[in-house]
């Protein structure tokens, strides 16, 4: 019987991961490729028939493909999508120029105002009317259809987001318009919010509609073109998409929802962490995937990772909220910020050492990758330092130049602050070790939760080679490197569900619920994600998960409460109330007694089981070793000169034990060992590291 083969590849700002998977879970084959900006799937082929000749298998071998990748991020962030028109109801024209009626920085008086894609100009509405309960109160006429159709196409626009007021209660209208421009306008691409995002609060559901428009015939042809490539080589499965709340899509619903794969590598990366604290037991997990371009902190507890309904796109202040385009899809929750191996270091007007958000991505990349780039990076720090080794780097596939890096580090910073390459380069590491460590810090903060007793679980390009200096930083005295670290998000692809998640809105106070309409509308919400997810699990079996999103009536946010999978009654009113007042109590200390609860918008997520988490082993006895070769490097805790230990994970085997400092290297990225830290292997080839106040000795 032929086994089973599975193909992962994730397309980053800066490197292309792919990971070839046996049917027993077995890692054949991985590779870093770095991504190819102007074509990204070649550099994703190139990816792919690395790891296949490696594995001595062939792409017509391939039972299940799963993707993901930044190019429906970066496509918004550069404003490199369609030129978009919006259609809302007539009075409301200026939804996105009034956003939230407030300033995101109140006192800047240089305030820039985050960028929503549609100018005003092409910001048109048409004549109808819904009621917040659904009922018609104007109907929408031909004539009013005619008269916008004229407007559209002289505003030049190639793709519409309509956004009608309260068509999450009935979509009637914004169906009728999008089925008339579909007819007579075949050319167009139509989102419409219903569908997109099918929720109450006309801002956030328009902009997450416009920006679902703007990327959608890029995406369309990105896919299509990937998909044909693949299938030119012998693929001949389908092709599942990554999606930023944790699922699997098919590339068809990916391309009618685009917004959804934003942050989808990201995602991968928290499912990976999200199985290794599973399997692990560790019911506390900080999760740190540091590539070439960002970092992403993720908070996950038993085994889950903090979801969310809502993020921001595009900044105008990368660490202000507000000063971003806001969009309303499942999403896994995490923390990102522009420190990466190839974020650029130099020394503003002032005199300071500055390091991100900028990088220089894979083009032109680092200074010492030799191909054309001139400001130092992180990587460049890394490599003056000694953490990085020519010889063992990217599998040899990337040459690199310590001389250049030198030389970039002492020219652009070194003397600016007079000193040399080696002072800035351990100024550069200190300053971005530190920024990661103060965005996990304050993404814990803002959650509710303290980052002491948690695991790092690490990976990524640099995500070990930090690990331990951020870990230090943020407080956190326990680290785990999973095997294939560089891979990491490609990787927790591979175990991610498929799966596709719904959100209504249908107001209602809890005292007064009409029981009979909600189980109506869990059933259409079922039935309809249900359809989506047997597109790309076939007869497999799924799980449901469903949920109501709670509030104190008057209050502007709400809290997430679980329902059981069932037909709800009047006898479930008591345990909602309990449910909410004891998640209120756990965010905000205490209950309001005497308020009346209300709910405004209901949830279901229709998914296949998670992947089977088998039992950890035992580790055997540790055993310390002393490998027998040595690199010098910057000691990361006193700045000393010191000889590390230098040996190859490969080697390691299970209760192995090594003290810091030391450089454990791989294929595709190096483990720091700090000098206060010591590493073992467990039974399953997990590093983990521990923070030793003895600087190593125990």
């Amino acid at each position: 019987m032929t086994t089973a083969l599975r193909l992962a590849i994730d397309i980053g700002g800066t490197f292309t991961d792919t990971v070839l998977v046996s049917g027993d879970e077995t890692i054949l084959a991985s590779t870093k490729t770095l991504t190819t900006h102007q074509n990204p799937a070649e550099g994703a082929m190139e990816g792919a028939l690395r790891v296949m000749e490696s594995a001595g298998r062939s792409l017509a071998e391939v039972t299940g493909f799963i993707h993901g990748t930044t190019l429906a991020t970066n496509a918004l962030i550069e404003r490199r999508g369609a030129t978009v028109a919006t259609v809302a109801t007539e009075g409301f024209r200026d939804i996105l120029e009034i956003a939230y009626e407030r300033r995101y920085a109140q006192y800047d008086i240089n305030l820039e105002k985050p960028d929503l894609l549609v100018p005003r100009e092409r910001s048109l509405t048409v004549r109808e009317r819904m009621s917040a309960t659904g009922e018609v109160l104007i109907e929408l006429e031909d004539g009013a259809i005619d008269a916008l159709l004229a407007e559209i196409d002289a505003s030049g626009a190639d793709a519409v987001a309509i956004c009608l007021m309260h068509s999450y209660a009935n979509s009637m209208h914004e169906r009728r318009l999008r089925d008339a421009l579909a007819e007579r306008r075949p050319d167009l691409t139509v989102s419409i919010s219903s569908d997109v995002s099918p929720e109450a609060r006309e801002f956030d559901r328009l902009c997450t509609t416009v920006a679902n428009a703007y990327i959608q015939p890029l995406m369309e042809t990105y896919l299509t073109r990937f998909v044909e490539k693949f299938e030119a080589e012998g693929v001949t499965c389908p092709i599942l998409m990554m999606t930023a709340g944790g699922g699997m899509c098919t590339v068809q619903t990916a391309m009618r929802f685009p917004i959804r794969l934003v942050e989808s590598g990201p995602a991968g990366g928290a499912i990976l962490a999200a199985r290794i604290a599973a399997r692990a037991g560790l019911d506390q997990v900080l999760s740190f995937d540091m590539g070439g371009t960002t970092a992403k902190l993720c908070l996950i507890d038993n085994a889950r990772p903090q979801t969310s309904r809502q993020f921001e796109i595009a900044r105008a202040e990368r660490f202000i909220k507000g000063s971003g385009m806001p969009v309303r899809i499942p999403v896994i929750e995490m923390i990102e910020i522009g420190a990466g191996g190839g974020s650029i270091a130099g020394v503003d007007r002032l005199g300071r050492l500055t390091v991100g958000p900028k990088s220089a991505g894979s083009e032109p990349g680092p200074v010492a990758f030799g191909r054309g780039g001139t400001e130092p990076t992180v990587t460049d720090s890394d490599i003056t330092l000694g953490y990085i080794v020519p010889d063992t780097f990217a599998e040899g596939f990337i040459k690199i130049d310590p001389e250049a890096s030198n030389g970039a580090l002492q020219s652009v910073i070194g003397t600016a602050l007079e000193t040399d390459a080696t002072g800035a380069a351990d100024g550069v590491s200190r300053i971005v070790d530190e920024s990661m460590a103060s965005a996990g810090r304050m993404h814990a903060v803002e959650s509710g939760k303290d980052l002491g007793p948690r695991t790092m679980i690490a990976f990524g390009g640099n995500g070990p080679l930090h690990a331990s200096r951020v870990a230090r930083s943020a407080g956190v005295n326990r680290i785990v490197v999973p095997p294939d670290p560089g891979v990491g998000s490609a990787v927790g692809f591979l175990f991610a569900p498929v799966s596709f998640e719904i959100v209504r809105s249908y107001y209602s106070l809890l005292g007064t619920l009409d029981f009979k309409a909600i189980n109506d509308l869990f059933g259409d919400m079922i039935a309809e994600a249900s359809a989506v997810v047997a597109q790309g699990a076939g007869d497999a079996p799924t799980e449901i998960r469903r949920s109501a999103f709670m509030r104190y009536s008057g209050q502007g946010h709400e809290i997430e409460i679980s329902l059981p999978d069932r037909t709800l009654t009047t006898e479930d009113l008591a345990p909602l109330t309990e449910a909410f007042e004891t998640e209120y109590r756990k965010q905000f200390s205490r209950p309001v007694p005497g308020m009346q609860i209300e709910i405004l918008n209901w949830a279901v997520q229709v998914a296949t089981p998670d992947a089977a988490v088998p039992d950890l082993p035992a580790t055997p006895g540790l055993t310390t070793m002393t490998p027998l070769e040595a690199r010098p490097i910057i000691c990361d805790v006193d700045g000393q000169m010191k000889q590390a230990c230098f040996v190859a994970r490969a080697n390691l085997k299970p209760g192995d034990r090594i003290c810091g400092p030391a450089l454990i290297h791989e294929p595709q990225t190096t483990t720091l060992v700090s000098a206060d830290f010591s590493a073992h292997v467990d039974a399953i080839g997990n590093l983990v590291l521990t923070r030793n106040q003895k600087g190593g000795t125990q």
